[in-house]
């Protein structure tokens, strides 16, 4: 698809259908285009405007649910995603406004990882506020991983993936882990499955989460996975373990469902499985050493 991002042609119906949608949100395009994202599953296109940038994005066939994604969350929580423009779901385009400057860079900046405890609430709020919209979801193609298929999922993934045979000697675990899991009742819902401090943005006092090609119906509780064993415990200076995760853990808790004590006890299991379903995501083409590291993490629980 990279090809097609950048044919003239196609780059010329693109655009054609912003200024469309800019015009009739009244605030037409000033200058010249900027393609800064080009990858085989999208691009994102930086479009200048008398007041701001805004951001065109497309995906591919497989990803284009993420426009109907988009849409919901900039209806349910409009906090916690940025304004969205326009969209045309059936072709999987979205114009949105500009989300500020990433996570990570605030971060690096500021020398403090208290951001995250913001993240966290608006992953809860989204978590929550999607769990209407599981049903529309699935049938615009976003993928499931809900407990009573993932199992399958795991065992299909490393069947055909190169990797040992203790990964496939795994799958009966899988199987009694997502029905141990199960017991909670928690409600299965729409989950990031990649957010790390890439896909968060910092725009004024609110951070904003962006990116949901590889967003599921799963467990809400997933993704604290890549959030906090992927990223947080790694702290300021990439040192594995070297922050406490517990208080973002039980901040998340209160904020999902403070009148539910007893799911603190689901929360390692569900960690532990939220790296099984990172690694069966296939949405994309992931590189093999990803997709191990993944695997390492739910069965040893390190990379």
């Amino acid at each position: 698809m990279e090809e097609t991002w950048r044919d003239p042609v196609w780059l010329a119906e693109a655009m054609g259908w912003v200024d469309a949608r800019l015009a009739d949100a009244g605030r037409p395009r000033t200058g010249e285009v900027d393609q800064v994202h080009v990858r085989p599953w999208s691009t994102a296109i930086k479009v200048p405007t008398g007041a701001g940038p805004v951001w065109f994005k497309a995906n591919t066939e497989e990803l284009k649910h993420e426009a109907l994604v988009t849409l919901l969350l900039a209806r349910r929580v409009p906090d916690r995603v940025p304004p969205l423009i326009a969209d045309d779901p059936k072709r999987g385009w979205m114009l949105m406004e500009d989300a500020g400057t990433r996570l990570r860079e605030v971060i690096a900046e500021e020398r403090d990882l208290s951001r995250w405890v913001d993240v966290l609430d608006g992953a809860a709020d989204i978590a929550r506020a999607m769990e209407p919209d599981v049903e529309q979801l699935l049938a615009a193609g976003v993928p499931d991983f809900r407990l009573a298929v993932l199992p399958d999922r795991y065992a299909a993934l490393v069947e055909s993936a190169d990797v040992g045979q203790r990964y496939r000697d795994a799958v009966p675990w899988v199987r009694d882990m997502a029905e141990e899991l199960a017991s909670y009742d928690v409600t299965e819902t729409l989950q990031h499955d990649d957010l790390h401090d890439g896909q968060v943005f910092v725009r004024g006092d609110r951070q904003l989460i962006l990116d949901w090609g590889d967003a599921v119906i799963s467990h809400p509780f997933f993704t604290l996975s890549v959030t906090l064993e992927g990223v947080v415990s790694w702290g300021l200076d990439d040192v594995e373990g070297s922050v406490d995760i517990a208080p973002l853990v039980a901040g998340y808790l209160r904020r999902y469902d403070p009148d539910r004590p007893e799911l603190a006890d689901a929360v390692p299991l569900a960690m532990r499985l939220g790296w099984a379903c990172r690694a069966a995501n296939g949405t994309v083409v992931e590189d093999p050493e990803s997709t191990r590291n993944r695997l390492r993490m739910f069965l040893d629980g390190r990379a």
